[in-house]
Parts: C-alpha cells; sequence; structure tokens
C-alpha cells in the first residue's frame, strides 16, 4: 500500500498523504509540484504539522478526506446519517488503495458505524479532478444517508468566493465576497438546478479576474437538489465542499446496498478565471459524446408565432430561412394535443389533428425541400391536469399521499420513477420520432420546480433525476444521431450533470442582447461556447422589452451555438442581407468559435467588455469590444489583448459582417481604417485604441498571425 500518492496532468496535481491508519489527508490541490519523492511527501507533511496549541486536542488531528466527528472534525462532516439515532458519528480508517498516475481510489471503513466509504479521484489529461464517493452499509440493519459531500481543503490566500444566483431570464449572476468564518451554503431545493443554481462555485484570492489569479472550482454534475458550501472554522481551516442534497428519508440503505454520490468536478487555475474555464472546456470538448459535426444555424420559432401554428406561416418562415442560409428549424410549443394555449395538452404527445390535420408531415416535407434540419419542442416531465393523460391517471403525479401540489403554469410533473408514466412518455416521443425520421433535434423543457416531489409517499427527487437520464439515453439509443438541447423554463438546468445526456443548453429565455452579453459571458464560465444557444432576438426583446440594433444583436449572438428566435417574414430587404452576411460570417468561422480558447479581457471600467477566442494553435483570433452602457469616459482605454503569442506578428482589422455599429464620434482612430500590423507583445502590453460606441453597441476585430 502506497503511503503517497501524486496525481498530476497538464501542470496541476493532488498530492495525497495516505501513511494510515486514517484515510487519506489532501497535503496539495493545486499547481503542479514537480516530481517528488516519498521524502519528500514526507517533509511536506513534517512542514505541515499542527503543533500543539492550548485548549485543543492533546493530540491534533489533520482533516482527512472523511472529514469524520470522532476524530474531532468540528465542521460539517464528509458522511451524515443514522441507524435509527443511532451510529450517527463516523470515523473511517484506511483498509485499502489503489493508485497509478491519474487515478486513485480509497476504500476505508467504519466497523462501530457498519460503514464502507470508497472514494475515488481521478484526474483528466486535461488537468480537471473528479471525484467521487460511494457509502455502502455493510451493517445488520437499515442506515439512513442524510447527507455526503465532497470536501477539499482551499490554502489561506483563497479568500473569496464567486457564485451565481438569478431568476427566470436574468441567469446567472456572478456574486463575490469574502470568506469569512462560518459557512456560506447554496442550496437548491426546487428538485432541478434551477434559475438560481450556482454554476460552479468558486474559492480565489483577491486579486483573481478573467486573466489572472489563483482559482479553486468545484462544479457538481447532478441535475437534483444540490448544496454547494464553502466553510472556515475558527481554527482557520477552510474547505469547498459539493454534494447532492438528499430530503429526509430519501435513501435509506438496506444492509448491502450502497449510496453513489453524484461525481465533483474540481479545478484549480493559476491563469485567473479563464484558465478554470478553459481545462473544463477542454475535458469536456474530449468526451467521446461531445457534438463533433459543425453546429447548425438554427431558427426556434417560439417568438414568431408562438400557439398559432398555421402552415403557411411555417412555410414563409422556412422560406426566409433558406434564403438567409438556417440550417435547422424548431417547431416550438402547440403541434400536440389540445395544446392551443399552456392549460391543456401537455402528456399527450400526440400531433394535434386540429393543428395538423395532415400530421407534420407537410411541414416536414417543406423543411427537406429546403435543405433545413427539422427540430421539435417536448416537455416529456409535465402534464397538465387539462390532458387524457392526467384524467386516466391523475396518481401519476408527483405528489405526498393524495395531496395535489399547487400548479405552477397549470401544470403537474409527471412521476418518471413510475413505470406507467416512463413507459408512456416514452412510447409517445418514439412513435413520433419513428413517423418523422427527419426530426434531428429536440427541445426538452422543464417549465416549473419540484413540489411536494413525493414518489409511493416517500421523497423521489433523487428517483425523478435518475429516470430522467435513462429517458433521455433511451430516446437516444432508440434513435442514433438524435440532439437534445436541454431546456427548463430558459436556463434552469444546466449542469454537468444534464450534460452526460444533452448537447447544447438553452442558456436563458431571454434572448435579449444586453442580457445575453451576461447570461453567456458566465454561462461559459462552465460550458464551452457550441455547447450554448445565442439566438438573435427581436427587437424590442420578447422578454425585457428593450430595443437593440440588429448589429448588436447579431454580434452578441454570434458567439455561441448561433440562432434566431424571431419573425424574421418581418425582417426588410437590408435586414435580411444583413442577416445573410452574418450567417455566412458564422458558417466561415464556427470552426475557431467552437473549438478556440475563449479568452474574456479584463478592462479598466464596467462600462465596456472585451471577449472572443483564439484559435488552439494561435493563429487566428476573433474578439469582440462591446459597449454595454453609457461610456464613463470621452475618451476609452487602450484595449490591450490576451493569450496571443508573444513573439510573434499580427494583422487586426476591424470586420463588419453583421453591419456597421453607431459610433459616438467624429473621426474613427486612423488604424480601423485598414487595420495594423504588430508584434503581439505589443497588442498585449500596450494594445490598441477602441473606437468610442455609442450605448449597447459592439464591434468585432479579427486578429491573423503574420508569416514571415
Amino acid at each position: 500500500m502506497s503511503s503517497v500518492v501524486v496525481l498530476r496532468a497538464r501542470d496541476h496535481a493532488l498530492v495525497l498523504d495516505a501513511t494510515g491508519p486514517r484515510l487519506p489527508r489532501v497535503l496539495h490541490w493545486g499547481s503542479d509540484l514537480g516530481p517528488l519523492a516519498h521524502e519528500d511527501v514526507a517533509r511536506m507533511r513534517r512542514a505541515a504539522d499542527l503543533g500543539q496549541g492550548h485548549s485543543a486536542f492533546d493530540e491534533p488531528m489533520p482533516v482527512t478526506i472523511s472529514r469524520d466527528p470522532a476524530d474531532g472534525f468540528l465542521g460539517a462532516p464528509t458522511v451524515s446519517g443514522h441507524r435509527d439515532g443511532r451510529a450517527f458519528s463516523t470515523r473511517f480508517r484506511l483498509e485499502a488503495i489503489t493508485a497509478d498516475d491519474r487515478t486513485c481510489t480509497v476504500t476505508g471503513a467504519d466497523d462501530a458505524a457498519g460503514l464502507r466509504l470508497e472514494t475515488t479521484f481521478a484526474m483528466a489529461p486535461e488537468g480537471v479532478l473528479r471525484i467521487r464517493y460511494r457509502l455502502t452499509n455493510v451493517g445488520t440493519d437499515a442506515y439512513t444517508v442524510d447527507d455526503v459531500q465532497v470536501g477539499l481543503p482551499l490554502p489561506a490566500q483563497a479568500t473569496e468566493v464567486m457564485d451565481f444566483t438569478g431568476n427566470w431570464s436574468r441567469e446567472v449572476y456572478p456574486q463575490r465576497r469574502r470568506i469569512e468564518h462560518g459557512r456560506w451554503v447554496r442550496e437548491i431545493r426546487e428538485g432541478r438546478t434551477g434559475h438560481d443554481h450556482t454554476l460552479t462555485f468558486m474559492a480565489m484570492t483577491a486579486d483573481a479576474r478573467f486573466r489572472a489569479g489563483s482559482v479553486w472550482s468545484l462544479s457538481l454534475a447532478w441535475s437534483g437538489n444540490s448544496r454547494h458550501v464553502v466553510e472556515r472554522l475558527a481554527d482557520g481551516t477552510t474547505h469547498i465542499g459539493a454534494g447532492e442534497l438528499l430530503l429526509p428519508g430519501e435513501v435509506v440503505l438496506a444492509p448491502g446496498e450502497s449510496y453513489l454520490a453524484p461525481e465533483v468536478v474540481a479545478v484549480h487555475s493559476s491563469a485567473g478565471l479563464d484558465g478554470a474555464a478553459g481545462m473544463l472546456h477542454d475535458w469536456l470538448r474530449a468526451r467521446p459524446q461531445h457534438p463533433r459535426r459543425p453546429r447548425p444555424l438554427t431558427i426556434n420559432v417560439w417568438e414568431a408565432v408562438y400557439f398559432d401554428h398555421r402552415f403557411a406561416k411555417l412555410e414563409q418562415l422556412a422560406d426566409v430561412c433558406a434564403e438567409i442560409g438556417v440550417e435547422r428549424f424548431v417547431l416550438d410549443d402547440g403541434w400536440f394535443g389540445a395544446r392551443r394555449d399552456d392549460r391543456a395538452g401537455l402528456g399527450d404527445w400526440v400531433v394535434s389533428p386540429d393543428a395538423w390535420p395532415q400530421g407534420l408531415h407537410p411541414l416536414a416535407q417543406c423543411l427537406a425541400d429546403r435543405g433545413i434540419e427539422f427540430g421539435l419542442w417536448f416537455e416529456p416531465e409535465m402534464v397538465n391536469p387539462d390532458s387524457d393523460l392526467f384524467r386516466a391517471h391523475p396518481d401519476w403525479i408527483l405528489q405526498v399521499d393524495g395531496r395535489v401540489p399547487p400548479e405552477w403554469r397549470h401544470q403537474q410533473v409527471l412521476d418518471l420513477s413510475h413505470e406507467g408514466a416512463f413507459a408512456h412518455v416514452l412510447a409517445q416521443i418514439d412513435a413520433v420520432l419513428t413517423e418523422y425520421p427527419t426530426i434531428r433535434f429536440l427541445k426538452w423543457d422543464h417549465n416549473r420546480p419540484l413540489t411536494d416531489p413525493g414518489h409511493l409517499g416517500r421523497p423521489g427527487v433523487r428517483l425523478q433525476t435518475l429516470a430522467l437520464y435513462r429517458l433521455l439515453d433511451e430516446v437516444k439509443r432508440r434513435h442514433p444521431g438524435i440532439e437534445i438541447e436541454s431546456c427548463s423554463s430558459g436556463g434552469g438546468r444546466i449542469d454537468l450533470g444534464i450534460m452526460e445526456h444533452c448537447d447544447r443548453v438553452h442558456a436563458s429565455d431571454n434572448n435579449e442582447a444586453l442580457e445575453r452579453q451576461r447570461i453567456q459571458r458566465w454561462t461559459m464560465q462552465l460550458l464551452p461556447p457550441e455547447l450554448v444557444d445565442s439566438h438573435v432576438s427581436p427587437s424590442p426583446g420578447h422578454t425585457a422589452g428593450r430595443a437593440h440594433g440588429l448589429t448588436f444583436r447579431l454580434i452578441t449572438a454570434l458567439f455561441g451555438h448561433a440562432g434566431i428566435e424571431w419573425d424574421i417574414t418581418q425582417t426588410t430587404p437590408e435586414e435580411r442581407a444583413i442577416l445573410r452576411s452574418w450567417a455566412e460570417y458564422y458558417k466561415a468561422n464556427r470552426v475557431l468559435l467552437h473549438s478556440g480558447r475563449m479568452v474574456r479581457l479584463d478592462l479598466p471600467t464596467a462600462d465596456a467588455s472585451a471577449h472572443g477566442v483564439i484559435a488552439a494553435d494561435g493563429s487566428r483570433a476573433l474578439l469582440a469590444y462591446v459597449q454595454e452602457g453609457v461610456a464613463v469616459a470621452s475618451r476609452p482605454a487602450m484595449l490591450r489583448l490576451s493569450g496571443l503569442d508573444p513573439d510573434a506578428r499580427y494583422r487586426i482589422v476591424e470586420v463588419r459582417p453583421a453591419g456597421t455599429p453607431r459610433y459616438w464620434q467624429i473621426r474613427l482612430p486612423g488604424w480601423l481604417q485598414d487595420g495594423v500590423e504588430l508584434p503581439g507583445r505589443v497588442l498585449m502590453d500596450v494594445g490598441v485604441q477602441p473606437p468610442i460606441l455609442c450605448a449597447e453597441q459592439a464591434t468585432l476585430f479579427e486578429l491573423t498571425k503574420v508569416t514571415a
């Protein structure tokens, strides 16, 4: 049994002291420390010796990966539970450990509590650390699991924490604060990830920003209830943790049964927020199921027609789509059952003969004739009380002892862990996709939280989440090549768990460009751009009601999986020409947009932002400069770029495939007319003078490495 475990990849490392008899202690989680001999780790352990303080345990107990109360840990433990009030405190001892350069599995046992805890650490080639706990009841009676939380120690220089808050159409607002003594806890009890979900939970140094400082980040790969926490004890010990939030009695282990906790994905970056995001992006892109084909330019017709599904109108939309160059057409809510508004029909996933007398075949043929892919909206986890399904099976909803939960958007939640409900939903989706094989994309919506989420009288959130994953996987198994978007009244279910089963996310129901600048900026802290929808909205916007020029809306939508959500039959010929130019530019540059390194610049004032992508080989870059508010100074600061090859020369030019922005100056900076060629070091250390833009305007810069 090795007493030292070092997992390392791409300049990052985890160092474990596994000398026993207690479970291993994390000596280091952060930048790679280079080659470490056993003696080096022994000296590290000695250098970290706690000594003996006043009013303290006679024998200091360094914190292990299990954070055991019986060993004197006074914070929140790794495992909480009991056997009818007994076995409430844990003390795990090392039983076995196996490790190689990238993975380590630690098995601990608590004979008194009758528990075995297996912890797996896996370091991906991209430097991403994945952690998972499996708790097994080896006792002779039932064990109730209250909580199992992954936790990692934080160094003293991690003095601040950043998480995210939000609500419908106002997702992922960052909030940053000092780490003080006590616990900062973010919990979600919606039964889905939720609009107020923290997306990823980050500790950081005080100087951390996009391109500098150190960040320690945890992301929970789970789509149900969750808890993220940072805790600082009175002795200064600080941990960051994450795990599933279990409802009372939700997990009760019979003898021999195990609870497999959701995986926690941990990242350390010494290159700021962009460094942490870049590692996650690289890791996600390396997955075998990651979308490989170019991301099709998509239109969703919700904000164009809502529930008005007249074929003539949709055919007209398809004609304009073909003219512009749209590649995917998604028919949204209203095609099924009695669904003429949002009060009826959910659960009856059969094409409505009233709305579609000939079925969806005319639309499918119309799109095929124009070379456009067909997509369709579903909300499979929901049911309207005014539906054939609910009238036949009112017992198939999540509820407690027949108590019907309050309605939300006139709907209830189907209990997918009920065998009959699961089979019904799967059969109806399967029938639609079988009858219309040209459907290659599903927008999978989820428009309410889970209230009173009971399954046969017991808490059912965990079962519902696992059943959802199983349903998504079975749909994909039966229909290979189908792509699924996770939508939950917009950005209410964005997490690494759902991304194991879906191919992109609907970041928000708010497509208005100014809000989308922020929503996309921070959603991409977790997900790479190709997994995040970015649609051009009408003006004024459907949700926020603000009016924006077409250029600003198009540039905003360019940086993601681009699309449109707008009645483009109402556009002028001039607007269609600009849309066509933008569509061509997106297609010509989507390989760069969806494979390059994301860069977000640290600007001196909050009225403007700049972001873009740089090719992996540094040969090209595309950057958006955005004037989000009224300029605070009469002349903007020099735009200092980042991430370039300092020894190479680059040509930087302004490009206008989305039209010309509104400038707030009589004469533009001279270099904008023909561009300028400068060394990468100069562009990063000195920069270029951006134009003065009106508020809520944006422009694009292309950079190309100049060959000698």
